[in-house]
């Protein structure tokens, strides 16, 4: 131990000592102190002021109470200056505490505070820990030993501390001088308009202090800029795509001014690329696979045979279907000004588009994102196929080689298999939708090589090779290099987000490591009045999620200096459509193990389901993580059929607090996939039944016999 260390030691020792062998609890007293102060004002603030410190220090309960106090025994200037300047030493010796001793079990005790409060040293600085203190989000003393695991400097840490609690000092002392002056505890007594302002404003002083921060951000971030006398929107929306449309819909919905542009398609990549065409293609794929699965069904000698032209003419049929949903004409109708062409932000108040500038209020970045391309030597050589522009093929691939393992990989390797492709399905991870349970991935993965897939897991695509006129890729894995030929490449390795070329750069807006648009809970940007939403902000990639972030960012936009609603990402659900479908909301048992959360798990087989059985799909399971011993739902994986639909069950049951006793109790249709979920709750309540009670049930049963 270094002697700091020792000398902080012995420091602290002392004080514990000191004021349990003098009784400093007596010291707590209001009524010591205001007769103590009357006969030796001078003592009794320095007594004051000892304990204040000590109580800061040690970070004991009560500072809130002390302070009151300080206005009811020394009067609001006197006993604000003791406080300021206590509270302010008291809370540098914690940090200090917690740097040089208490490193370790700060670490444990307050790991979930430390890791936002060193995200908001790093980003904001000292304004981060000002913040803090005149918006107390987090109790102080916690502040205090979170702080001195930070690289903040203890000079730093006592300025910033004692000028951000200066408000706050000051309305709590100013609560003790009225509480004082209160003559007799009843309704008129305490009733007085002092006390009743002291209170009304302890109560609003959070609201102005959020207030005051927030203009002083604003005002920090939009001063270079000029702010328009007059503006030609509320609120300018950049992309069509789920999360734009949205946006555009709510500003219009409360009859605001709202410009949604679009550089290509309306509706974005959900309808023209991802959703709506994957899926009328699956659903082709599904009904060739239960063509060739008739004699399962009874039906003797049957066939078909690809059309591939045809089915994706269907695909685009589908598209055409869907389109008016999202189309100009709908949206003009529901009073959005609908432009095409290239949106380019020139300032937080300004959009260009077309040589014309706009004025808007609030701008809305929904840009979306694209597929990633990597890098591969030999790529140029080919006409390599993403999920963008998959659709246009009108020929069936012979040898399609699939590179990724993840949702859009797996789907569309799936589907080619059951339409006649020779399909091989690379990826470096150790299993295909590496983001579920380890069965999870076992049963899509036994599924597909039944159908005829070939799967290279844990391999790397590094080349691409041309010989005698045909295409081989290079891959990697611990086994040694080996080649694979195809026809078609599809690349299928994720999406990248669209923060190029419209003006991010020259603003400024931040860009995270995973290439998203930096935004913070309200979905602003470092510009209190540009919000992202969607792919291009992440964290997921989900249509309903660029939906859901739509609402927050539109209503905060429009209506934030009311009321701000941070986004809410507590019940994230999603689905993967492969057969079988694999749908979750919650945690998986990777999850919980890799955060550290206890958890127990209930799993119901699907095979032993009568819908599941009739309808020959006979196969999957629906696995719940609960609270150990309690039937709080902590998360849900389905694999099976209709998983996708069944998950809705769990999550509107997590989203409003609702347990698998409750599940339980709800009746289910018989016989559908949704019994399911009771059957689940069922295998819960089986392995939670009191088995004392039971006893005496038994042996009351028996009574009743005899």
């Amino acid at each position: 131990m270094n002697r700091n260390k020792l000398v902080l030691l012995v420091g602290l020792v002392v004080l514990f000592g000191g004021f349990f062998y003098f009784d400093g609890a007596k010291y707590f007293s209001v009524t010591f102190f205001q007769d103590l102060y009357a006969d030796n004002p001078l003592y009794t603030a320095g007594i004051f002021f000892v304990i204040y410190v000590t109580a800061a220090a040690l970070a004991l309960p009560g500072a809130a109470v002390l302070t009151l106090v300080a206005g009811a025994i020394f009067g609001l200037w006197t006993g604000f200056l003791l406080v300021s300047f206590a509270s302010s030493i008291g809370a540098t010796l914690s940090f200090l505490v917690s740097r040089l001793l208490l490193r370790d079990w700060v670490q444990n005790k307050f790991g979930s505070y430390l890791k936002t409060i060193n995200a908001g040293i790093e980003k904001e600085g000292a304004f981060y820990l000002f913040t803090l203190r005149l918006i107390p989000a987090v109790p102080f003393f916690v502040i205090n030993l979170a702080m001195g695991l930070t690289p903040m400097k203890t000079l730093v840490f006592y300025i910033v501390s004692q000028v951000g609690m200066l408000a706050g000092t000051l309305v709590y002392v100013n609560a003790g001088v009225e509480l004082a002056g209160v003559d007799e505890l009843s309704f008129t007594g305490i009733m007085t308009p002092g006390l009743i302002f002291s209170f009304t404003l302890l109560a609003i002083f959070p609201y102005i202090a959020k207030s005051i921060i927030n203009a002083i951000k604003a005002n920090q971030v939009l001063k270079p800029y000029t702010k328009p006398a007059s503006f030609d929107a509320n609120m300018v929306v950049i992309g069509a795509g789920s999360g734009g449309l949205v946006s555009a819909y709510i500003a219009a919905a409360v009859k605001s001014k709202v410009i949604l542009i679009e550089r290509h398609k309306m509706g974005g990549d959900c309808l023209n690329t991802g959703c709506v065409p994957s899926k009328a293609l699956i659903r082709s794929a599904r009904m060739m696979r239960y063509i060739q699965r008739g004699e399962e069904f009874g039906i003797a000698k049957a066939s078909g045979e690809v059309d591939f032209a045809k089915v994706m003419e269907r695909v685009q049929r589908v598209v055409a279907d869907v389109e008016p949903h999202d189309s100009v004409e709908r949206y003009t109708d529901l009073g959005v000004e609908c432009r095409a062409g290239e949106a380019r932000i020139l300032s937080p108040y300004e959009v260009e588009l077309n040589g014309e500038v706009i004025r808007t209020k609030n701008i809305v970045i929904a840009t979306g994102a694209r597929p990633l391309v990597p890098p591969i030597p030999g790529l140029d050589q080919v006409d390599y196929l993403t999920s963008d522009n998959v659709w246009e093929l009108r020929e069936k691939p012979k040898k399609l080689l699939v590179v990724g393992g993840g949702p859009i990989g797996c789907e569309l390797a799936q589907s080619f298999a059951r339409l006649g492709s020779e399909v091989t399905q690379v990826f470096m991870e150790q299993q295909v939708m590496f983001r579920e349970d380890p069965e999870i991935s076992a049963l899509v993965a036994e599924q597909f090589e039944r159908e005829g897939i070939t799967i290279l897991a844990g391999h790397t695509f590094s080349a691409i090779e041309i010989s005698d006129g045909k295409k081989y890729a290079v891959v990697n894995s611990d086994k040694g290099e080996s080649k694979v030929e195809f026809d078609q490449l599809l690349l299928a390795l994720g999406r990248k987000a669209n923060v190029t070329g419209f003006g991010l750069e020259e603003l400024d807006i931040e860009i995270t490591r995973q290439g998203t648009v930096a935004v913070d809970e309200y979905m602003r940007t470092r510009f209190p009045n540009v919000y992202a939403v969607g792919d291009v902000a992440g964290p997921y990639q989900f249509t309903h999620m660029a939906a859901h972030q739509a609402w927050y960012a539109s209503v905060n936009a429009l209506f934030g200096r009311f009321k701000q609603f941070k986004v809410d990402y507590s019940v994230v659900p999603w689905a993967t459509f492969t057969d079988p479908e694999v749908a979750r909301v919650g945690l998986n048992e990777t999850d919980a193990k890799a955060q550290g959360v206890e958890y127990e798990v209930t799993v119901f087989g699907i095979d032993d389901l009568d819908r599941a059985i009739a309808d020959e799909e006979a196969h999957g399971f629906v696995k719940v993580l609960t609270v150990p011993g309690k039937d709080k739902i902590l998360g849900v994986t389905i694999a099976g059929y209709h998983a996708g639909d069944l998950i809705a069950e769990y999550v509107m049951a997590m989203r409003h607090g609702l347990g698998l006793n409750k599940v339980l109790g709800t009746i289910h249709i018989y016989p559908t996939m949704t019994e399911a979920n009771k059957y689940v709750a069922g295998e819960w309540k089986k392995a939670h039944a009191p088995g004392k009670l039971l006893e005496y049930v038994e042996r009351y049963h028996h009574w009743q016999r005899s």
